[in-house]
């Protein structure tokens, strides 16, 4: 494990403090709690995200793109 020094707001350190206790913890664990649920999250996140960058099905153009008009089906009646 390794000790760092955390800056924070007094309201903020004041929450850490109830929190902690609320969990029966110290605050130096709870911060690291936190910090290691945050980085499994983003974790996650980036993950998903490249996976699902990675998962196109948008299938392959055969021919030019559709102007707006034929995208939106303008020109046609209303």
């Amino acid at each position: 494990m390794k000790n760092v020094t955390v800056t924070m707001e007094e309201s903020v350190a004041d929450w850490a403090r109830m929190e902690a206790a609320r969990r029966n913890t110290s605050v130096s664990r709870l911060v690291g709690e936190l910090l290691a649920e945050k980085m499994r999250h983003d974790d996650a996140y980036e993950r998903a995200m490249r996976e699902a960058l990675e998962f196109r099905s948008y299938g392959v153009s055969t021919g030019p793109y559709l102007t707006d008009d034929e995208l939106y089906d303008r020109g046609r009646g209303r």
